[in-house]
């Protein structure tokens, strides 16, 4: 059990220490202090030249008090933003088999290179088919001097192409041919079939490189990715208590208007892990159950959502305690799963959370209220990230449940405190008053019963009975012991 901070003892052992020990925070509720916070415990050290008092890291570590130990990050295999922190090296044919898939190439990779490629890709066609162009009028001599346009009337010349003059000319008529422009200067005659060839082909072309462009450009401006930019994932997840379990929670949420649909979200742990053999997998993989305010993983998800995984005897994190989670080495991959409303894609928001992001003693601020000006509910993204400090205690869930494993009663609902004001053998006699076998059914309703009449017995209750004014009417202000009176006398004068 910590000792009281405000005590005289502990006042004198704070002015020995130096300021790094200082930065402590209490509950102002009840002055103990603060839940999911490690403290340190040592004795009185005198600060002087010879003797300095050590550095917190300079201290040996301890699995009751590993005071001042930093946190060890590890390197993360999904990154905060969704992205996976994972470099492919040594492949074989590499190139040959991305040039395969050259469509999903283009579609993976970056702006810039995609946009050149969709320049060039117009550019160089429209280079090509000039050359051609250009070697069709050079080989039947329409480039000579006396066959030029102005020359044709007089020379009674008949060319391949009209109104051809050098390159020039030859790459102005090749765009014109490849969109379909037409601007009617430049056009082609039946003198030169091969002519009449590459015409039909450079418009056939074009149209194949225009909807690949154009479908590279569209797929990628339609990616489901870009959804998961208004999906959040909470910076940091919280470990607190909830119905008398320890629970890991973390919160999702979406910033549209279009809902996703049919959304699931999953937990992975990543961590290593020795096999009976002495194999050691470094990356092992361990789902995680999760469920949301009592639903499994398919959220109904119209406002940000606390996902929580119960720490029970099927979690793998049943036997690590607050300080362990200081020096264990794991990595919580999240993946929200889900089909965009408004396209009908399938989309996935990914994000992870490391060793130091986990606080433990936490819980997250309701941010769902009912505004009824506007007459609906708000959510107040502003405390999407924001969390309070809790009772939480610092041990296993594994060290909790034998702690409680004789007081299973202590975490149900007929668990009275101390001080209560039913005493103990009201509990003993109403659990014993039924003879009948033992049924799950009936201490429920013994429960019950305990736990009514204690929130009965803590009801405050006034005093004195308090009529209202008008209670009584005019006629009804005799008492009691004058009627009884009266009648007496009545007997009597008859007697």
């Amino acid at each position: 059990m910590h000792a009281d901070p405000e005590s005289p003892p502990s006042r004198e052992e704070a002015q020995l220490l130096p300021d790094e020990w200082l930065k402590v925070k209490t509950v102002a509720t009840n002055g103990n202090l603060s839940p999911g916070v490690y403290y340190p415990t040592v004795t009185k050290r005198f600060v002087d030249d010879k003797h300095p008092v050590p550095s917190p890291t300079e201290l040996l570590p301890n699995r009751l008090h590993r005071h001042g130990i930093t946190r060890r990050t590890r390197r993360r295999a999904i990154l905060k933003n969704g992205e996976c922190n994972i470099l492919k090296s040594r492949i074989s044919q590499r190139r040959l088999r991305f040039l395969q898939d050259m469509f999903t190439t283009l579609v993976d990779a970056q702006w810039r290179w995609t946009l050149l490629v969709f320049t060039l890709s117009f550019i160089l066609s429209w280079l090509g088919f000039a050359l051609i162009w250009w070697l069709i009028a050079f080989t039947h001599g329409d480039l000579e001097t006396d066959h030029l346009p102005p020359m044709q009337e007089s020379s009674n010349w008949n060319p391949c192409v009209l109104n051809i003059y050098d390159f020039t000319s030859c790459f102005l008529f090749s765009i014109e041919t490849q969109h379909t422009i037409g601007y009617g200067a430049r056009t082609t005659t039946e003198e030169c079939p091969e002519a009449i060839f590459i015409m039909c082909l450079q418009s056939i072309v074009g149209v194949m490189i225009q909807a690949f462009m154009v479908g590279i450009v569209f797929a990628k401006m339609t990616r489901p990715k870009h959804r998961t930019q208004t999906l959040l994932f909470s910076k940091h997840a919280v470990i607190c208590q909830r119905d008398g379990e320890l629970c890991l929670m973390f919160r999702v949420g979406d910033l549209r208007k279009s809902h996703i649909i049919g959304a699931s979200v999953r937990a992975q742990l990543i961590r290593s892990r020795t096999t009976k053999e002495g194999e050691t997998l470094s990356h092992y993989q361990t789902e995680l159950q999760l469920n949301a305010d009592g639903c499994d993983g398919n959220l109904f998800f119209i406002w940000p959502i606390t996902m929580v995984h119960r720490i029970n005897a099927e979690s793998p994190f049943y036997g690590v305690s607050a300080a362990d989670v200081l020096q264990e080495k794991f990595e919580i991959v999240v993946i929200l799963e889900g089909t965009i409303e408004s396209t009908g894609q399938t989309t996935q928001a990914r994000s992870s959370y490391t060793s130091s992001e986990i606080m433990w003693g936490h819980r997250f601020v309701p941010l769902v209220t009912y505004n009824r000006e506007r007459q609906g509910y708000e959510v107040d993204y502003s405390k999407f990230e924001e969390t309070t400090q809790v009772d939480t205690p610092l041990c296993s869930a594994k060290e909790l449940d034998d702690f409680y494993g004789s007081q299973a009663d202590r975490r149900s609902i007929g668990y009275m405190a101390v001080g209560s004001p039913i005493s103990d053998d009201i509990i003993v006699r109403t659990s014993l008053s039924t003879k009948a076998p033992n049924s799950p059914l009936a201490h429920i309703a013994d429960r019950l019963v305990v736990d009514a009449i204690r929130r009965a017995s803590l009801t405050n209750r006034p005093s004195t009975v308090k009529y209202p004014p008008d209670f009584f009417n005019g006629s009804e202000e005799i008492s009691s012991s004058s009627e009884d009176e009266n009648e007496k006398e009545k007997k009597k004068q008859k007697s």
